[in-house]
Parts: structure tokens; sequence; C-alpha cells
């Protein structure tokens, strides 16, 4: 690792995972969005064995899901991107799909938290905005996330990007992440492998990087 100014500089995969500066968010793995993807099956399949490597190596793990606001709550933004989603040209014909409590909103069965795991829900498409997310990892000491879900080019992208922009280094476990539009989701893989800001891994690697991680704890605990 390369050490400058009293700072490390992680540059590997190995190097940023660690349990003690490394979480997981599983971004918007809910019914209505998963049931929209042509591959949600293969995508929630993937999703679940990234997230039970990151549980086994005791990596701190974050769930976000996308609320819809009641239409009398709904202000421009809000308009203008449920008229975009559901291809409507007059605000009075748009329906809010993802209503606090609604089958829709839910998180999919296969991807329960657990009592030690957070949901944050939030209106943006960055994970960061509007929720505590932030907050939490730095109260951690966290400053790098692995990042799985839906949706690869809507959400998944700006999260990144936002992520990189508050000092976080980000993780894309690109085919544990679905997509609505393969083209649109190239073009975000495209532009976040230019950009640079972002490691860039499929399930096989991270999944082994946390078994490893796990090696490692059980070997201490029994040395100790």
């Amino acid at each position: 690792m390369h050490r400058i100014f009293g700072l490390n500089l992680p540059q590997t995969l190995q190097e940023v995972c660690d349990p003690t500066r490394l979480a997981l968010i599983v971004y918007d793995m809910q019914v209505g969005i998963v049931s929209q993807i042509s591959n949600g099956r293969q995508v929630t399949e993937n999703v679940v064995e990234v997230l039970n490597a990151a549980r086994a190596a005791r990596i701190r793990v974050f769930f976000t899901r996308h609320m819809s606001l009641p239409r009398e709550l709904m202000g421009v933004s809000q308009f203008r991107m449920a008229m975009a989603w559901q291809r409507v040209k007059s605000p009075d014909q748009v329906k809010p799909w993802f209503v606090r409590d609604s089958p829709s909103f839910h998180l999919v069965p296969e991807l329960i938290p657990l009592p030690s795991e957070a949901i944050f829900d939030k209106l943006a498409m960055s994970a960061f905005e509007g929720t505590p997310l932030d907050f939490a990892l730095r109260d951690c000491g966290i400053d790098a996330f692995a990042i799985v879900g839906i949706a690869l080019e809507v959400g998944i992208e700006p999260t990144i990007r936002h992520g990189a922009d508050l000092g976080y280094i980000p993780i894309l476990i690109e085919d544990a992440c679905g997509f609505g539009h393969a083209d649109a989701a190239a073009r975000s893989v495209a532009s976040l492998t230019f950009s640079g800001d972002a490691l860039i891994t499929d399930v096989k690697i991270i999944s082994a990087e946390f078994k490893r991680l796990q090696a490692q704890a059980s070997t201490i605990h029994l040395d100790g």
C-alpha cells in the first residue's frame, strides 16, 4: 500500500477489503423494482451470495429502499421523475409506485436484513442524499463501500459518484447489479471506469476476498 504524509493510499481490492473500513450497500432490492428487471432472479441470487459472504466476514451492511410520496406531498422533481419513469404526459396520470408499506416497497424476501443491519429510505437516486448513510459510515470509521442492487444506470452510478465526491472508495460489484437498459448500464460502467474513482469487480472475486477476511478473523481468534 502506498503511503504519503501519514496517509495510507489503498489501490487494490485486497487493500480496501478490510472490515474496519468497508461497508456493503444493498441498493433498492425491492419487490416492485426486482420484478421489472428481466434477469431479476439471477441478480437477486448474486446479491444474496455477496451478502452472505459479507456477513460471514463481519462487514457492516446497509440496505436502501426507494420511496414514493403520496401525490399530495410530491413536488416538482418527484412528478417529473415519475412522469419519465411511467412514460406519461400529464402529472394527473402519475401513480406513486413505492408508497411506504405497499407491496412494491418491501425488500424481496431473499434479502431480509438482520437486527444488526440498517435500512435507509430515500427519495433521490443517490443513497447519500437525504439519508443518514454518510453520518453512519463516518461514525464507524468507514471510508469505503461495496455496492450491489438495482439499478446500475439509474441509482447505483449516482451513488458511486456521490460517494467518491464525499471521499469514499467505492467498489462496484458489476454482476450483482441489475439494470433496466443494457446500453445505458454499459455506458455507466464505461464512465466509472474512465473516471477511475471506483474499483470494479465481480461476485466471484469479492466473495473470495470476503472469505479471505473470514479465514483471517478465524485464525486471529484461534491464535488469541
